[in-house]
């Protein structure tokens, strides 16, 4: 018997089988450019049973999903069933580019097999234990109350798989540790970790807060998107485009590929090492924010793309903390292989 993780996207799914017994992987793909997720389902499974890596689709005892945005219905992950799915729909207003896509792919797993177990699990879950003091933004208090405003976080399941294996590679429990872990790839996001609990993270209220990015701007002033509007007469749509996908490392030097700007910042290239040096020094301000809000602080672990491979990132963020002897660890992420032992462990499999 094996277990199915899919992450669904709205043009895109991509997947991966695991053993049930052993949680080894098995098998991985990805469906790009599809019409429908049902047709892109049907067409997975006849390739699947193709390639003998099931032999019907009742191999799959149960199929995990990563959905974004659990707001804060969802503490932990689910059983799915319609009052789950009605949930996630309503939460598709606060992450419009995910939920609808991932509960997408949730409907067509029921429609394809009614009767196989589905699991949701939360990008949000984990942040749920961050304080209310730390959580909520100085707005008005029925934004939080009518409108659901606050800070979600998001990267959760990774957070919390690389802390776990930190504890493991520091020979304690998760909860008898403090950690910041930072998950640095297109998307990043620092996470503090106190007694092996969420309690800040710098993702907000969308994944656009925070850290700079591939692409997205991160934390500036709320003012300046007034200001840019104005300006340069921008439509909403235009401004939401501006600040998620023209800005951050790509906005600063035209590209947001760490990889090429390390190329770049090794010949000198002033825009490329201006781009490095503000994605550096945002992720050690974070870090450092965190190592007061937790205290003592047991490790930094670095994850993600560029977290696991740059080392020029890992360098310049361990010599920043090298004087507050800080272990910083690279840890290799896998959110799939987490969520399939968290379907298999709710499930009592």
């Amino acid at each position: 018997m094996k277990i199915l993780v899919l992450n669904s996207g709205s043009s895109s799914i991509k997947y991966k089988i695991f053993q049930l017994n052993t949680l080894d992987k098995v098998y991985e793909g990805e469906k790009e450019e599809i019409k429908d997720h049902l047709s892109a389902i049907k067409q997975t499974v006849n390739e699947l049973i193709e390639k003998g890596i099931i032999e019907t689709f009742d191999d799959i005892k149960v199929v995990g999903h990563r959905v974004v945005h659990g707001g804060d219905f969802f503490k932990e992950p689910i059983l799915i069933d319609e009052d789950v799915m009605q949930k996630i729909d309503k939460l598709s207003a606060l992450a419009p580019l995910h939920n609808p896509s991932n509960l997408a792919g949730i409907k067509a797993i029921k429609e394809h097999s009614p009767n196989t177990p589905q699991v949701a699990v939360f990008d949000t879950a984990f942040h749920q234990s961050i304080p209310d003091f730390a959580s909520r933004y100085a707005l008005p208090y029925n934004y939080y109350e009518d409108l659901g405003v606050k800070r979600y976080g998001f990267h959760g399941t990774s957070h919390h798989y690389v802390a776990k294996k930190a504890a493991k590679l520091l020979g304690k429990d998760l909860s008898e540790l403090n950690l910041i872990t930072a998950h640095l790839g297109n998307g990043a996001s620092v996470c503090a970790i106190k007694e092996g609990k969420s309690v800040d993270t710098s993702m907000g209220f969308t994944p656009l807060e925070g850290l700079i990015m591939g692409t997205r701007c991160g934390d500036i002033d709320a003012s300046l998107v007034l200001y840019i509007k104005e300006k340069l007469n921008l439509t909403d749509e235009e401004v939401n485009n501006v600040l998620n996908k023209q800005s951050g490392l790509k906005g600063i030097c035209g590209i947001s590929d760490v990889r090429e700007i390390e190329k770049l910042y090794a010949k000198g290239d002033k825009k490329a090492m201006l781009a490095f040096d503000m994605f550096i020094y945002k992720i050690i301000k974070y870090i450092g924010s965190y190592m007061m809000t937790l205290g003592s602080v047991n490790g930094v672990v670095l994850t993600g793309g560029i977290g696991e491979h740059s080392l020029l990132t890992k360098e310049h963020i361990s010599k920043s903390l090298k004087m507050y002897n800080l272990k910083v660890m690279t840890v290799s992420t896998n959110e799939e292989l987490e969520i399939a032992g968290l379907s298999k462990k709710l499930l009592n499999l």
